[in-house]
């Protein structure tokens, strides 16, 4: 049996190099749709690397936060100053110079509450209403002595107090 030869027919020709430009076009349609498959996965790799690293920052961010909330917790809350108000101030007729007298007479018999930890303070808060209470203050050949109305303990101790005159 014989094999006929093929570069003799036409036809074989035109069919063998439309294969070989077929094979050509499909093989660089190929590689364009892997090359644009490639370019937008490595787009979408990095946007989602620069979304963990975010991420990750915002983690270690908010576990420092969270360390010195814990280390800030756990120290103890002071008394830092002491506020004093006479609300009977006007009706006593008490100037501004006495009623600064009459507040610092108080504030140095509580003064040693400054410094202390808050809840030991709220704890004995009935020692501190009868220290002011039971004293009477005396400023210019006056006895004064006051009646505790409020007292809001947090780290300025705010006291308000009504005054009246004992001689």
């Amino acid at each position: 049996m014989h094999v006929p030869r093929y570069h003799k027919k036409p036809g074989w020709q035109r069919f063998l190099v439309g294969m070989l430009f077929g094979a050509l076009i499909s093989y660089w349609v190929v590689i364009f749709m892997y090359g644009t498959m490639y370019q937008e996965k490595v787009i979408e790799n990095s946007k989602l690397h620069e979304e963990l690293n975010d991420a990750e920052n915002r983690i270690l961010a908010l576990e420092k936060d969270n360390e010195d909330l814990n280390e800030k917790s756990k120290q103890k809350i002071v008394i830092e100053e002491i506020e004093l108000e006479i609300l009977n101030a006007k009706e006593l007729k008490i100037d501004m110079l006495l009623q600064n007298e009459l507040e610092g007479l108080v504030k140095e018999e509580i003064k040693d509450i400054i410094g202390k930890d808050l809840l030991m303070v709220a704890e004995s808060d009935t020692l501190l209403l009868s220290s002011i209470e039971n004293k009477s203050y005396k400023v210019d050949d006056f006895s004064y002595d006051f009646e505790i109305k409020r007292l809001i303990i947090a780290p300025t101790v705010r006291i308000i107090v009504n005054g009246k005159i004992s001689n």
